[in-house]
């Protein structure tokens, strides 16, 4: 085992920098890891995943969502575990910290931040984040690092929730710029890892774009009532969005090649949402949209998760330019994932992940995750047990030719009473059966946020 760079964390009550959310403070490389059960030996590829691990913690005014990235890797081949690695992503703020060059590459603006997703585009592992900087571009290792704006095509802000067509192997994406408050925009980037699309679209206020969804014909544009805060920035606070009660709700249709004038905006109640599920198109030429929804979001002056989210379907009709809800589950969950060679297009089977229903950030109480049958609807539970949280679980098929549902689910797991983390891979169609396979880490990964498995090609 290698460890290097560590850093040093300042006391401080903030919540998200202490307890299960309290930042690593080494990179490792650790080899030939344990494993517990049967890793499939169909499985050779890496799981990487990423979330904000500040190297010097700010002592007030912190977020969740604020903080120097770090990537978390594991490779995996012939039924073995060969390897973890965790890096900070190499911005100047995070390399000055640790006393070593910034990564390379062209920067844009003056926050260079990157702490929210990997993603593949292009064939090529890149970390995101939204409303500010260039994507990162990894080297297989996680070793080499490069800013890398879609090799000089990408010329604004992009987001930490991009989407792949698995019909085009076009990659779609709402990118909003915190310094811009009048336009968001829709990026297309192509199969080849260029943009090949990017058309501003007129908002109020700088509202805050998660995430978006595709359907055959339309690009989903999330506009909804939490938007940049002046109040918040003068205030002192670094994350400068808030509930924005005098914002208009509303959801649009864009056409995947049509202008931004061709959008139709549908009324919604006011509400939040972070993460789409998935949409496809109905045969009665509405749109069909799953999300999870909160009631408000960021409603204090110190911009805490203050509500919790249920999973929704929501029916876009563009005669009417009207929102339809209806709730699919009251329990509060979070960090949906399908199969994504359905993404875009009818779909049955989502997961996600149980939320406290106090809402603690400390999660002490998300031990489950959840399968949701949407043509059934029924729901099944797998619990990881007392003191085990689990993270975000991505779905990985089986063949290319797999049925839907037909794979394995993998994720993180951290246990609280012992301070490690398991990387636990289920069978999708034994979800209440124990993992498959369970790699056993000797220290705890704080929650992240998104991460993907990337095959090997």
């Amino acid at each position: 085992m290698a460890a290097y760079n560590r850093a040093r964390l300042p006391k401080t009550p903030n919540p998200f920098v202490i307890g299960i959310h309290e930042p690593m403070r080494e990179e490792l490389t650790l080899q030939d890891l344990a494993v517990i059960g049967s890793i499939p030996t169909q499985l050779d590829g890496r799981y990487l995943k990423m979330g904000a691990n500040p190297v010097r913690p700010a002592s007030g005014g912190h977020n969740w969502f604020l903080g120097d990235g770090m990537v978390h890797g594991l490779a995996i081949k012939d039924g073995k575990a060969l390897w973890y690695r965790n890096r900070w992503i190499g911005s100047r703020t995070a390399a000055a910290a640790l006393g070593r060059p910034a990564a390379p590459g062209p920067r844009r603006g003056a926050n260079d931040t990157v702490n929210t997703n990997v993603v593949d585009i292009g064939g090529r592992a890149f970390a995101v984040v939204e409303a500010g900087s260039f994507p990162v571009e990894l080297s297989d290792t996680l070793e080499t690092q490069r800013y890398n704006p879609f090799e000089g095509t990408l010329a604004g802000s992009f987001t930490g929730h991009p989407h792949r067509d698995p019909i085009t192997g076009e990659t779609h994406a709402i990118a909003y710029d915190g310094r811009v408050w009048d336009a968001i925009r829709h990026v297309v980037v192509s199969a080849a890892g260029k943009v090949v699309r990017d058309v501003p679209i007129a908002v109020q206020h700088g509202p805050c774009v998660h995430d978006c969804a595709i359907t055959a014909r339309f690009v989903i544009v999330l506009d909804l009532p939490v938007t940049f805060s002046m109040r918040a920035v003068l205030a002192g606070h670094r994350f400068p969005f808030r509930w924005n009660s005098a914002h208009h709700a509303r959801v649009g249709l864009l056409p995947r090649h049509g202008r931004a004038t061709d959008i139709v905006w549908c009324d919604v109640e006011p509400c939040f949402v972070f993460h789409a599920v998935n949409a496809f198109d109905g045969e009665d030429g509405r749109v069909i949209l799953d999300v999870i929804a909160y009631p408000t979001m960021f409603t204090s002056e110190g911009g805490e998760l203050d509500t919790l989210g249920r999973l929704e379907r929501w029916t876009l009709d563009p005669t009417t330019q009207r929102v339809e809800r209806r709730v699919i589950d009251q329990a509060a969950q979070e960090f949906p994932r399908i199969d994504e060679r359905r993404f875009g297009q009818r779909y049955r089977y989502a997961y996600t992940v149980s939320v406290p229903a106090d809402g603690n950030p400390q999660l002490a109480g998300a031990t489950t995750l959840y399968k949701h049958d949407l043509e059934k609807g029924e729901r099944r539970v797998h619990p990881f047990g007392e003191h085990h949280v689990p993270g975000e679980f991505v779905f990985v098929p089986a063949s290319e030719g797999a049925g839907e549902d037909e794979g394995w689910l993998m994720g993180f797991v951290i246990d609280t009473a012992h301070e490690t983390t398991d990387f636990a891979i289920l069978d999708a169609r034994s979800f209440e059966a124990p993992p498959l396979a369970i790699v056993r880490l000797g220290h705890r990964i704080p929650p992240c946020f998104h991460g993907n498995w990337f095959p090997t090609p």
